[in-house]
């Protein structure tokens, strides 16, 4: 488990479904998993019918698989205002954000065709997080949607282990970095989303990776064969 300094949290006026911290954990892992299984089911589907928009929609569905049980707001829309514990960053107010995630959605979906994978990822992974438009489960709603935007753009669920989700998690810093590069060229009136581009791409690579090493292996051959 990543140590509390690690992480940064959303603080919103909520009651907590789930009192017991060892239940909500249990809780936030089974999520977790039914999450990542949604976003595989949408990647496929867009593989098979050869086509992929995003859409407020998407963003509700994903986050209600990581909070249900949890919250009150899963699948929602925070009400209300919220502040990112171990963070500068001061998300807009909650009347703001359905018009801003729309905006994200027609981003990606123009530049669809012509902007990179990792580009159209990076720029989900930033902005969903500089909207924070969920009470809870922003992370990792950005991160599976990020994710997703990317499997999609490339027509494919990638294979390898561990996958981009997964290396975030493990280490947060760099993520907590390249968000902050992208909030500091937000601030002065720009879009800068490289740093970003460049972790996605690091770990894309040993993403795939992992499959060349499990191709390559040894270890499960009999030698006397």
């Amino acid at each position: 488990m990543d140590d509390a300094s690690n992480q940064r949290h959303s603080k919103a006026l909520e009651a907590e479904l789930i009192i017991d911290p060892i239940k909500k954990a249990e809780a936030e892992a089974l999520n977790g998993l039914r999450q990542y299984d949604f976003g595989r089911e949408v990647v496929q589907q867009a593989i098979e019918r050869k086509a992929f928009k995003l859409r407020p929609s998407l963003l509700l569905a994903l986050q209600r698989e990581a909070l249900r049980g949890i919250s009150a707001y899963a699948g929602n829309f925070r009400p209300a205002g919220v502040a990112i514990q171990g963070s500068k960053h001061e998300p807009v107010g909650a009347h703001l954000v359905p018009e801003l995630v729309e905006d994200l959605c027609d981003y990606v979906n123009d530049n669809w065709e012509t902007a990179s994978p990792i580009h159209l990822a990076a720029y989900v992974m930033w902005r969903l997080n500089w909207i924070h438009p969920f009470s809870d489960g922003n992370g990792r709603t950005s991160r599976t949607l990020s994710y997703v935007v990317m499997c999609c753009r490339l027509d494919a669920v990638l294979p390898g282990h561990p996958t981009i989700p997964e290396q975030i998690v493990s280490n947060r810093d760099p993520y907590f970095a390249a968000l902050d590069a992208a909030d500091a060229a937000c601030k002065e009136g720009r879009l800068d989303v490289s740093k970003m581009e460049e972790l996605l791409s690091g770990m894309l690579a040993v993403q795939l990776k992992g499959v060349y090493d499990a191709a390559s292996s040894t270890s499960s051959i009999d030698a006397s064969t």
